[in-house]
């Protein structure tokens, strides 16, 4: 006897059986649970990291962390007010790293565009204030990271534009107090503070990771000696500027495709399909995940401001799916497109077909939450399933998995 492959089994069932399926793959997501950590504006950025050595992951936020797992005591980072959300805060980004290698993980802030990018020291054991290092300045773009750029066994580094070119920013191991060294990898353009868009992701899978921008992606070289000009490709992915950027193999094929949102302040999400031109040169083929016409829905569903995404597999088969939203009052209740609506928070679950196919399910986590700039999926309550944490002008909110 035969036995097909289950994507040609797939290839073979009715529409409403395909509906069916997809019904039921999304049924495996996760209800959840949202814990309101705090109801006043301090960051529009979170993360988890484990702060306290204790093996569990603790929640950061703004001025604040929460250790986990029970996520019940909060703890001081830096001295803070509130702001009001008609304006903006001082953290935007956070991250979390050893900067100075004792053991204890240090909290990475990057503020206002255009601004600084700093790393409060862990007191330890002993407790005490964490001390701030101001390391890197200015922080432009509106999704500048901390990653690997530089290959899977090196230190993250610092992924920015500044001062018009786009580049990335290294520190002293011996020294990571003291200033990073920005390494640009462009020429001069026009690149400033509030420029939407970048990622890092290795396109053209050569092993190394090259940097993705709204424009375009820039090809790593072999060597980085004496800082060359990294080699650009041009494409209009977002020409309006989305938010985080990824490169991921969406459809099997062995090729990395981008993934991006396509306008942070208006609508649309696709993934971009990694094809080859007539020259032979890499090109890419869009797949609309959601619109970017405002009266059309994709799937039953549009929302605007998607200035944020995270890639994590929701739906435990193994494939990284999708999580973003509608940030809520990016720039106040009369800014921007629908800025009143309803802020939103949606999985889309990658379903693989036959033929290099794929596409994307939605499915709706969360109402009345929305996100930030940032959002960070992690398994902070230990069911193996991924939970959340948003900082917006909402205030900071934990969205933990729970069974249905």
């Amino acid at each position: 006897m035969k036995i097909r492959p289950l994507h040609c089994l797939i290839a073979l069932l009715a529409p409403s059986a395909l509906a069916a399926l997809a019904f039921a793959a999304e049924s495996t997501v996760a209800s959840y649970r949202k814990v309101a950590l705090e109801g006043k504006f301090f960051s529009e950025g979170a993360t988890f990291g484990d702060l306290n050595n204790d093996g569990k992951l603790d929640v950061i936020s703004g001025p604040y962390w929460w250790a986990g797992p029970d996520f019940t005591v909060r703890h001081d980072l830096y001295p803070a007010v509130p702001w009001d959300p008609l304006r903006y805060s001082d953290n935007f980004f956070a991250f979390v790293h050893d900067f100075n290698a004792d053991g204890w993980n240090d909290v990475f802030v990057l503020g206002f565009p255009g601004v600084d990018a700093s790393w409060y020291q862990n007191p330890g054991a002993k407790g005490g204030p964490w001390r701030r290092n101001v390391v890197f300045l200015p922080v432009d773009n509106e999704s500048p990271t901390f990653a690997r750029l530089l290959g899977a066994n090196t230190a993250p580094v610092l992924v920015c534009m500044s001062r018009g070119r786009i580049g990335y920013a290294t520190w002293d191991a011996k020294s990571p107090a003291t200033p990073w060294v920005f390494h640009a990898l462009s020429t001069p353009g026009n690149w400033q503070r509030f420029t939407h868009g970048l990622g890092v992701g290795d396109v053209n899978g050569d092993g190394r990771a090259d940097l993705l921008e709204k424009d375009g992606w820039w090809e790593q070289p072999e060597s980085l000696k004496g800082d060359p000009v990294w080699k650009q490709h041009k494409f209009p992915f977002c020409p309006k500027g989305g938010a985080q950027m990824y490169a991921f193999d969406v459809n099997g094929d062995g090729r990395n495709d981008v993934i991006t949102s396509l306008h942070a302040h208006g609508f649309g999400l696709s993934w971009w399909e990694n094809t080859t031109a007539p020259d032979g040169a890499i090109t890419f083929k869009e797949h609309p995940i959601t619109s970017a016409k405002e009266e059309e829905k994709l799937n039953g569903v549009q929302f605007s401001q998607l200035h944020a995404l995270d890639l994590v597999d929701f739906d435990g088969d193994g494939l990284p799916d999708i999580v973003t939203g509608k940030r809520w009052w990016a720039h106040g209740p009369a800014g921007d497109a629908q800025p009143n609506a309803t802020p939103v928070i949606y999985a889309f679950l990658l379903r693989r077909g036959p033929g290099g196919s794929a596409s994307y399910v939605p499915h709706l986590i969360n109402e009345g939450t929305g996100i930030g700039t940032q959002v960070v999926a992690a398994d902070a309550n230990g069911d193996g399933r991924p939970d959340l944490i948003i900082g917006n002008k909402r205030g900071t909110a934990l969205l933990l998995s729970q069974k249905k």
